[in-house]
Formats: structure tokens, sequence, C-alpha cells
């Protein structure tokens, strides 16, 4: 009796070892770069001062039309500048 206790001691550690899972291997974590659709808010064309002149305006008009108007486009872009910044 005592010597089949012997010998099923290491039968059943044998075994036990077989029945283990094995060890995980390293874990590489992978970045991979996905698309997503820019959400930025649609910026509104202002009505430029220019386009509301009649042909026939006098040149002082005129310039201080295209003053403004510069003004405006500046703010303009800016705006559309920031909805660019936002996508990217």
């Amino acid at each position: 009796m005592k010597r089949s206790l012997i010998c099923a001691l290491p039968c059943a550690l044998l075994l036990a070892a077989c029945a283990s899972a094995p060890l995980p291997g390293p874990v590489q974590e992978v970045h991979i770069p996905v698309p997503v659709p820019c959400k930025a808010p649609d910026v509104a064309r202002p009505a430029f001062a220019v386009d509301a002149l009649p042909l026939n305006a006098g040149i002082w008009r005129q310039m201080q039309a295209l003053r403004s108007e510069r003004l405006q486009r500046q703010g303009y872009e800016i705006q559309l500048e920031a909805a660019v910044k936002a996508c990217q």
C-alpha cells in the first residue's frame, strides 16, 4: 500500500502539471488611426458690404464699403480657421 501511494503521488503531480494553462506571451499594444467625421459647426458666409453697393456708388462710399468688408472678411477667416482646427 505504501508503495502504490509513493507511485501515485508523483503521477498525480505530473498529471496536474500537464493540466495547468500555459503562461501567456508578451502583450504588444497596437495603435491604429481611425478616421472620425468632423463635427465642426458650419460657418455662415456674411453679407459683405461691397456686394450691397449699387454700381454707380461714389468713390468715397466704395472705399468705406471696402474697409468694412476687410474687417468682415478677417472675422470670417478667423471662424473658418477655428472650424478647420476643430477637425484636426
